[in-house]
This record gives structure tokens, C-alpha cells and sequence, in this order.
């Protein structure tokens, strides 16, 4: 039996999967000051009438990197960068406590400049005065040669000992220094507090006696293990729209285009998922208007839910960007659009009269009929997500996926459907589906759709390869792996091939997914011949490999 658990900023939802079937769903609200008693009492719905013995995995997926990048309620944390030669300082927009040092590396991995131990010992001074004890130290070409990261961190660790220390080259293997700066500075922002979060879980499942394999999912609808995920954070940053996204791809099993809408108690998660995929942002994923190294799905979240407040002044309406509690109809204290939906279509969710006497409240102070102010409720609601949607095609557009699409139907992009997700799409989707025209898809298993993504989501693994024959040396991310050639001389395509293959069998056997790696792919293989003067002079080969998102093995769909 498998356990699905999404520890939502409004409810934490549950669900148990076994062969084919959800067998037991359950939805509490989250304590967000004390996640592991939400949890805990997920748990205990759920195993009430299935032995702890029963469950062989679970899976989370969660909000708290999010929100905390979100809201900004982080520890101070210095960011020193070693930027070499290319982008003036000002170019590197990261964080006000922003240290830059000389040094320089080149595309090879050799060193052009040494570190300045003066200056060095000056930063790490000016750190402490300022308090800070969380440190991001990042390089350009680090993926290449981590040699001034590593020197820079063993000065602050030998001579600041209370300060933190998070490598870029232990981050991120890719090109491309800002991303691998800004994910080295946000890993840093989020560890100890994404630490916390694994403590409270695994002291949770060990309380209920949960033996299983515990899994977290990641941006990018692949899982990894909970303990592995102790030193990537940011992994997990849109835990919950790409549990939306796999929940979505979970209920509807099919090729179409449809745009996944995840309507929470507070904010709403939009996707897309072409001939029944999910849309990549090929950028990796933004997290405060800045690209990260991090793979994710295209998403988007609107601060717009169920149970977003209403508010009236004399002539109008407002519908607010947060909310105050539960809608009316489940005993709330006051009005939300759960209810003006609830009584504008004659739902029946929860108590009907509870909604209609809010809304007659609201609607004196705002001197209208109650089915005017309903209307203009709802006339609201339905804009806002529709025009979220069509902004959100804007930036879909510009994705290599969709172009493809195009170019092979050869007309322009169209939806086929509407996917809702989560308790308040009920009450939602289908009016806006009325009014964008598209059919509205809402299975009977929507209200859980997240934790049941997530239950039946398999892991994932991307292993990259650098091989550069001359200077005979060669590295591997994740995790920063570098060494030396034995056979440089001799080196081809087959033999980086192999090599990455072997290093992906080795993490995926260390992260629990032995069986997965068998249907891995290459998704990159680029061969490049450096010339010096009329000779070549060696060979560069970048090489990828992956086990992509996708199912478990056992998942074969769900029962209707």
C-alpha cells in the first residue's frame, strides 16, 4: 500500500493507494506552526483501519520552502561571490549582503587568478560584524574546478566557525553562474529550516511505527528520498503545484491539452499539460522573479481561493487576496466565494442558508440585492482566473514544447479541457469552463488529487557528464564529482556514455531507485573539438542522462 500526504498552506490531504484504487482519503486543516501534528493526524485517519506494516511508501509534498521564499521570513544569509572575468559586480542583483571576491576560473576549469587572502579575510570580518551566519559561497565555472569554493569556504569554516557554508559546486553542476548563484543563495536561505520540516516528519512516522520508504516530491514531479533531501531544499520549491500537475495526470490518463487549475483555500496553481505531458520551464523554475538551476514544471500560483474573503462598501464588492477562515457554509464567520458560488448555481455545499444569510449581510452593506453581489462575485473570480490563463500562454508559448506542438500540428495551440484540482474547483471550474468554452474535467477524486499525485509519483535522477581530454580531467553533478582521465587520449563519445550511466546506477542505488534506472535515457550528447593553431588539440563532451518523471511501476491509472 502506498500513502499520498500534501501538506497544503490551507488543508493537508491523504490519501491510501492500493492496486488500482484510492482506499481511504482524508482532508484536516494545517496547523502551519506545527506541521508534524497535521501530519500526525492524517496518519492516524488513514491507518485506522490499515495496519502501519501495510504501508511499503510514502510520499510528501509540501509548501514550506515556498512559502518561506514567499514571504521572505528568512535568517540573513551573505551571499560571496568569485565572479572572474565577463559581468561587472552590479550585474549580480542576489541579496543586499552581496560580497564579491577576486579569483578567476575559465571554461576548462583552469585557474586564471588565485584568490586575494587579504581581501578574503576582510569579507569574512565584514560578515561577522553584520551578525550574518549563513554564508553562499559561488564561483564562475565551479562546475568546472571548485578549487576557490573550496578554498574560500575552508577560511570562513577554520577562522568563522558559527557561520554556515553552502558551495555552488555542491548545488549545481550546470552552466550559467547567476542560476547556480541564486539556487546556491536560496539553498542556503531555506536549509535549516527544510531540516526541521524532515525532523518533525520522520519523528511523526516513527511515532506511528512507519517502516516504509518516505519520499518527498519535487518540482518536477519526480520524488527523492526524504534524507536525501536534506541538502537540497530548493528541490522541493512548487512541491505542491507539480502534486497538482501529477494528481491531474493521475485522474485524467489521457493525450489531451488541458490546463490544470489547483484551487486551494487560499491560492490557486495553474499548469499546462500538452498531449498528456507536463509543460517543463525550460528556464528552471523562477523563484522570486530570478531562474534557478532547479527543474520544475511551468506553474503559476494566484493569490485567489475558495476561501479568499469578501469585503463590501457601499456600491461594490471586493474579493481579497487572502483569507480569513472556512466559507460560511462550513461554519465560517463570514463570507468567501465558496458561498457566492454556493448560492449563485444552488450547489449545496455544506449549509446553503449559512451562505445565503453572509451573503445577505454583505450585500446590505454594500447596498445591493444578494444575486447582484453574487454575480459580481463570481463575474470577478472567473476574470481573474481567465485572464491567468491566457497571461500564463504568453510566457507557455516561448517554451520549446509548446513551439514543437505548433510546428507538428501545424495550427495554432488549443485546450481540450479544463482539469480541476482541490475541494473549491467543484464550485468553480465548471462557470469558468462555461465561459471560456472549453469542457471542464473534475473527477470524483479531485478533492485529494494532490496527495494522490504524489503517492504514485516515481523518483527521478538527472546525472550530466563534462569530459575535457586535454586538461584530462572530468565532472559529474550531482554532487560535484570531479577526477582524472586514465584514458584521454583514447576517449570518445561511448566511453562519456558509459561513464554517466555508471554514476546515475551509483546515486540511483544510493537514493533507493535501483529499478528505475533501467529506463533511463540520454538527453544530451555534444562533442566538441578544441583546436590550437592548424592541430586539434582535445575533445570536450557534455553528456546527460535521466531517469524522467513519470509513474510508478504499479500505477496504472485509477478506478473512475
Amino acid at each position: 500500500m502506498l500513502i499520498g500526504i500534501d501538506v497544503g498552506g490551507t488543508y493537508t490531504d491523504g490519501v491510501v493507494f492500493d492496486r488500482g484504487e484510492v482506499i481511504a482519503t482524508t482532508k484536516v486543516p494545517t496547523d502551519d506552526k506545527d506541521i508534524k501534528a497535521s501530519v500526525l493526524q492524517v496518519l492516524d485517519r488513514l491507518l485506522e483501519q490499515h495496519p502501519a506494516d501495510d504501508i511499503s511508501r510514502i510520499v510528501l509534498s509540501t509548501t514550506v520552502v515556498t512559502n518561506l521564499l514567499a514571504t521572505g521570513s528568512w535568517e540573513r544569509t551573505a551571499v560571496v561571490l568569485i565572479p572572474g572575468y565577463g559581468l561587472p559586480a552590479d550585474a549580480y542583483g542576489i541579496s543586499e549582503d552581496t560580497f564579491f571576491l577576486k579569483g578567476g576560473i575559465d571554461f576548462r576549469g583552469r585557474e586564471l587568478e588565485p584568490l586575494d587572502q587579504a581581501e578574503l579575510e576582510q569579507t569574512g570580518r565584514q560578515i561577522r560584524s553584520a551578525g550574518i551566519k549563513r554564508v553562499a559561497v559561488a564561483a564562475k565555472f565551479s562546475n568546472r574546478n571548485d578549487s576557490l569554493e573550496t578554498k574560500a569556504a575552508a577560511y570562513i569554516k577554520d577562522n568563522f566557525p558559527e557561520m554556515e557554508v553552502f558551495l555552488g559546486s555542491k548545488i549545481s553542476g550546470k552552466l550559467n553562474f547567476p542560476r547556480r548563484a541564486v539556487t546556491t543563495y536560496y539553498t542556503a536561505l531555506t536549509s535549516r529550516e527544510w531540516n526541521s520540516f524532515v525532523d518533525a516528519i520522520e519523528e511523526a512516522l516513527a511515532e506511528r511505527g512507519l517502516q516504509g520508504e518516505v519520499h518527498i516530491l519535487k518540482a518536477d514531479g519526480g520524488t527523492l528520498l526524504l534524507d536525501a533531501s536534506r541538502s537540497l531544499p530548493c528541490e522541493t520549491v512548487f512541491s505542491g503545484p507539480a502534486a497538482s500537475t501529477m494528481g491531474a495526470l493521475a485522474i485524467s490518463s489521457d493525450k489531451s491539452n488541458a490546463v490544470v487549475l489547483d484551487i486551494g483555500g487560499t491560492t490557486t496553481d495553474i499548469a499546462l499539460i500538452i498531449d498528456g505531458s507536463p509543460l517543463y520551464a525550460s528556464k528552471g523554475a523562477s523563484i522570486n522573479h530570478r531562474y534557478t538551476h532547479i527543474n520544475a514544471f511551468a506553474v503559476r500560483s494566484i493569490a485567489l481561493g475558495g476561501d479568499s474573503s469578501l469585503t463590501a462598501s457601499p456600491g461594490r464588492v471586493e474579493v481579497e487576496s487572502f483569507r480569513r477562515g472556512v466559507a460560511a457554509c462550513f461554519g465560517g464567520g463570514a463570507a468567501t466565494v465558496t458561498d457566492a458560488f454556493n448560492c449563485k448555481f444552488n450547489l449545496n455545499i455544506g449549509d446553503p442558508r449559512l451562505s445565503a444569510g453572509a451573503l445577505r449581510e454583505l450585500a446590505g452593506q454594500a447596498g445591493m440585492e444578494p444575486e447582484e453581489l453574487e454575480a459580481a462575485v463570481v463575474d470577478t473570480v472567473i476574470g481573474r482566473l481567465r485572464d491567468s490563463i491566457q497571461n500564463m500562454f504568453k510566457e507557455w508559448e516561448n517554451e520549446p514544447a509548446y513551439k514543437v506542438w505548433e510546428v507538428i500540428h501545424k495550427r495554432k495551440f488549443t485546450l481540450d479541457k479544463i482539469i480541476g484540482i482541490g475541494a473549491a474547483s467543484r464550485a468553480i471550474v465548471p462557470e469558468l469552463a462555461r465561459v471560456m468554452k472549453i469542457e471542464p474535467y473534475i473527477h470524483r477524486y479531485a478533492d485529494v488529487a494532490n496527495a494522490l499525485g504524489a503517492a504514485v509519483a516515481r523518483p527521478t535522477l538527472s546525472v550530466s557528464l563534462h569530459v575535457d581530454t586535454q586538461t584530462r580531467q572530468y565532472n559529474l553533478d550531482p554532487g560535484g564529482v570531479k577526477g582524472s582521465l586514465d584514458n584521454a587520449g583514447k576517449f570518445q563519445m561511448e566511453d562519456a556514455r558509459q561513464m554517466a550511466r555508471r554514476y546515475l546506477e551509483k546515486i540511483g542505488a544510493e537514493r533507493g531507485m535501483k529499478s528505475y534506472v533501467e529506463e533511463s535515457g540520454f538527453f544530451m550528447e555534444e562533442q566538441f573539438n578544441m583546436i590550437r593553431g592548424w592541430d586539434s588539440s582535445g575533445k570536450l563532451f557534455d553528456v546527460g542522462i535521466q531517469v524522467a518523471p513519470g509513474f510508478i511501476e504499479e500505477f496504472k491509472g485509477v478506478k473512475a
